[in-house]
């Protein structure tokens, strides 16, 4: 996951990038929250603690996984986080973590790792991502940014993924054709914002 210092420097970039509508500034995680609902995303807003019994409400069964690493967090039993093949093919629910989210399309970005990140994220009829509230940027560019020499330095790739997979090729929309029919995003919160009226100050600071 980015680093402690890119951590602050995105707190300053989401003070920066706060978007005014209605008079109002409001965060780059409402304006997150809001484009995965535009784009038929279920997300639920979590605490410390929750992540468990939020998982284990959310999935479908049988459900496969890679392990999460998040303070007071872990998967539930219900996920198997070690699958083979056939666990991989009868799944119906992949749990992942994510690297980023994007607010300004609602895209997370997932790590292609040794872990199968990819395969649980792409195989199973629902994807359900985990992500840190400190870990969403508002911008693509700012993506990039965080990813650039991350990147670069591991040799290693990333997967842009925004809202269910779907396709019109053959005529009516079908979804599900090239990945996961539905997706879910945990947003588990690790920092307090504030929205605030224009002119007043944004307070953005670690729990």
């Amino acid at each position: 996951m980015v680093s402690r210092q890119s951590k602050e420097e995105s707190s300053r970039a989401f003070i920066a990038n706060s978007i005014e509508r209605d008079g109002m500034v409001t965060s780059v995680v409402g304006t997150f929250t809001s484009k995965l609902d535009e784009i038929d995303v279920a997300v639920s807003q979590i605490e410390r603690g929750e992540l468990a019994e939020t998982i284990d409400r959310v999935v479908r069964t049988p459900a496969v996984g890679v392990p999460v690493d998040v303070d007071g967090g872990s998967l539930p039993d219900v996920v198997e986080v070690e699958p083979t093949v056939d666990d991989v093919r009868a799944a119906r629910t992949g749990v992942t973590p994510a690297t980023l989210g994007i607010a300004e399309y609602g895209s997370v970005v997932l790590e292609a790792d040794p872990f199968g990140s990819e395969v649980a994220s792409l195989f199973p009829e629902l994807h359900v991502a985990v992500l840190r509230e400190s870990d969403v940027v508002g911008e693509m560019r700012e993506a990039f940014e965080w990813l650039g020499p991350r990147l670069r330095e591991d040799r290693s790739s990333e997967i842009i993924a925004t809202g269910p997979s779907a396709t019109a090729d053959m005529g009516g929309l079908v979804r599900g054709a090239h990945g996961p029919e539905a997706v879910h995003v945990i947003l588990l919160a690790d920092r307090v914002e504030e929205t605030v009226e224009r002119g007043s100050e944004t307070e953005v600071a670690d729990e």
